[in-house]
């Protein structure tokens, strides 16, 4: 039975040579993230700037052009329209009104008729929400936390797993992710809401998925290879997992592409960015993650004197037992 192989066995790619040149094009990419994200910022979605979202049925598919330029003229502000599910389920996001809730009540009424003069009874209301600027701004607190608080567990998982250096180096690469990724946001205009949160969320897990391979598997060869340089032997263990690595990375790819192309305008935004997370995870695992171990001071004397020859008398002793 024929094989698919998409990366030849035994490679011996010279990953670690063109660490400094990764390193240059990682803090180019990381500072013009945080120059764009600080000038232009991101464009919030309703769940962050607040507003009106009003979910619609209708008979049939409408012309989404017609109605945007009817609703935009209006004079209510910015007016988004996508469909999702089906041609004839539309959400409607209308920038929040000044004013308290009576403004925003107001605005909602004026859609409404204006839908029910453009579109007579054609049209079922799902459901109409708004969402004030108490709410969004918890809702910000919440979802830097949330990203605040799953790097650091990761840390301490990674720590406990391994020791400090490697805690370092996931660290350093999940954070190179995470900066990359708001920076892709920033530039693209994708709207950034909550569902934007939970694909940064999903790009740290997979990132330290990732990374953890390649360290675990820079783990076992130090305690194989005692004569090899931690140059030599990091740049082994990159090429003994490139299959995997590159495997998981293009099956996960094949599933958010497609559904960046059939899942419909509502999870565009988070496939997008799925795409870009799955990208520069595998790229700083590689080229981050494992080179920064390099440079932070990891022999093989440290491995020993943090638990390896620990590990290898507990294994003796299971070998005499056995």
């Amino acid at each position: 039975m024929y094989k698919i192989k998409l990366i030849p066995d035994n490679t011996a790619i010279p990953f670690l040579k063109f660490r400094m040149m990764a390193f240059i094009v990682s803090g180019v990419l990381i500072l013009g993230s945080i120059g764009v994200f600080l000038t232009a910022g991101f464009n919030k979605g309703i769940d962050f700037e607040g507003g009106i979202l009003i979910e619609i049925g209708t008979e049939t598919a409408p012309d989404l052009g017609d109605m945007r330029s009817s609703l935009g003229g209006l004079g209510l502000g910015q007016v988004a329209l996508q469909t999702f599910g089906r041609d004839t389920d539309i959400l409607i996001r209308v920038q929040r009104q000044e004013g308290d809730a009576s403004a925003q009540e107001e605005a909602v009424s004026v859609i409404k008729q204006q839908l029910a003069s453009d579109y007579g009874d054609k049209i079922s209301y799902r459901r109409v929400e708004f969402v004030g600027p108490t709410v969004s701004e918890e809702l910000v607190i919440a979802a830097t936390e949330a990203v605040l608080v799953a790097v650091l567990a990761m840390l301490v998982y990674i720590w406990l797993r391994f020791e400090w250096h490697y805690s370092i180096g996931a660290v350093v690469a999940l954070v190179h992710d995470v900066i990359l990724t708001i920076g892709m946001f920033a530039i693209t205009r994708i709207e950034f809401n909550l569902a934007s949160v939970a694909a940064i969320l999903t790009i740290v897990g997979y990132s330290i998925n990732d990374t953890v391979v390649v360290y675990d598997r820079i783990r076992e060869n130090f305690r194989r290879y005692k004569k090899l340089s931690v140059a030599e032997l990091i740049n082994l263990s990159i090429n003994e997992t490139l299959t995997r690595t590159t495997m998981t990375s293009v099956t996960t790819l094949l599933a958010l592409v497609a559904l960046y192309i059939f899942g419909g305008e509502v999870i565009r935004g988070f496939a997008t960015a799925m795409i870009f997370g799955v990208v520069v995870g595998t790229y700083s695992s590689i080229f981050v993650a494992a080179p920064v171990l390099l440079h932070i001071g990891l022999t093989h004397q440290k491995e020993e004197e943090d638990g390896f020859a620990g590990a290898e008398k507990a294994d003796g002793d299971a070998d005499e037992k056995n």
